[in-house]
């Protein structure tokens, strides 16, 4: 039995250290100190003083995390690495974590639907992208996946627009079929689906005129010819097709340019 002989609050606002028996023996919340009333002159078991460590500690982690969550959500892994971090022990951050599920303040699958709302507005990533993203964030594949799920294709599509926007303007500088190609490249690399990358493509309108196909094929051409100038007009013209044919141009495209339909040979060769 130990007898409380004083006790003082700290600099700290909120903290009062504890003395039994003329000695510090603890320091402990304001709502602690309510919550066991003590006093000076209280007596105190050694399972009571355990218990009064105990209910600080829950305390102590439960406003931590709750400072840690009031600058954005959070979710329930990022909070128990963060207490972890400092130095809470693992019993009262699974307290402190209870305690602010049950109020409301921690839930993953409201977490992952508002991180996949905020991603929808502004971000520029697909759904296998977005379930890695919350996945790093501690939370498990099928609630990312629930989450995932809730999304209309519509939404995707409108994301997946955004991303390849800038890439429609290449129209008439590269054939369609290579800004298409782009296109789709680009939507995979940022998580989108082959269903839902197509989908973005064909919502594109790549009704190009002849015109701006034969400018794209005559840009292309011209920068081919430059590149294997150097070569014999066999090696020279081979080159040229398997060049025109990778950069998207069908063989009667490929065709027309090397017979010089779409630009003198003659004229070709001043470049």
């Amino acid at each position: 039995m130990a007898i409380i002989t004083k006790v003082s609050a700290q600099k700290r606002p909120g903290r009062y250290n504890i003395f039994l028996d003329g000695h510090y023996a603890f320091s402990v919340s304001e709502k602690t100190l309510a919550e066991f009333v003590l006093l000076k002159g209280q007596e105190l078991t050694d399972q009571q003083i355990d218990q009064v460590r105990a209910f600080d500690a829950d305390a102590k982690a439960t406003e931590l995390a709750a400072r840690y969550l009031g600058y954005e959500p959070r979710t329930i892994k990022e909070v128990h690495d963060y207490l972890v971090k400092h130095e809470i022990s693992e019993a009262a951050a699974a307290s402190a974590i209870g305690e602010l599920a049950d109020l409301g303040y921690l839930n993953d699958p409201e977490y992952a639907r508002l991180f996949i709302k905020n991603d929808l507005k502004v971000g520029q990533n697909g759904p296998k992208a977005v379930s890695r993203d919350l996945q790093r964030k501690g939370l498990d594949q099928e609630t990312a996946a629930e989450a995932i799920a809730e999304v209309a294709a519509a939404d995707w599509i409108a994301v997946g627009q955004r991303l390849v926007k800038s890439l429609i303007r290449q129209q008439g500088k590269i054939a369609q079929k290579e800004v298409k190609r782009k296109m789709q490249a680009k939507l995979f690399s940022h998580g989108f689906t082959s269903t839902l990358a197509a989908a973005v493509v064909d919502s594109f309108d790549f009704n190009d005129s002849e015109e701006e196909q034969l400018e794209a094929l005559k840009k292309q051409g011209i920068k081919a010819y430059k590149r294997f100038r150097r070569y014999d007009e066999g090696t020279r013209e081979q080159k040229i097709k398997q060049y025109l044919y990778v950069h998207g141009f069908s063989t009667s495209e490929i065709a027309a340019f090397l017979s010089g339909e779409v630009i003198d040979l003659d004229e070709l060769s001043e470049y």
